[in-house]
């Protein structure tokens, strides 16, 4: 969880009645060894390629990470979870 303050532009300095902003950190959505499809724009996607969760990665711009792998790959990629979608 992280937690944010912010101060009016017209306090000079804090005081005891400031409060923290609470703001949840974005959780993970896939586990580890499930299959996932990458969303790409048609022009750079390929067969529809089947990936693997091989690892959580912290958040970056508020979305999680994921390395993932294809079985026809020798390389991981690094991927953000609004750019995977759940094989069912």
């Amino acid at each position: 969880m992280m937690i944010a303050k912010i101060r009016p532009k017209n306090q000079a300095r804090w005081t005891r009645s400031d409060r923290p902003i609470r703001r949840e950190a974005a959780t993970h959505t896939f586990e580890i060894g499930q299959a996932v499809r990458l969303i790409e724009p048609e022009e750079f996607a390929k067969t529809a390629d089947i990936y693997h969760i091989t690892g959580q990665l912290p958040s970056q711009e508020n979305s999680p990470q994921y390395r993932i792998r294809n079985d026809d790959e020798r390389h991981e990629r690094v991927a953000r979870q609004d750019s995977l979608e759940a094989i069912r």
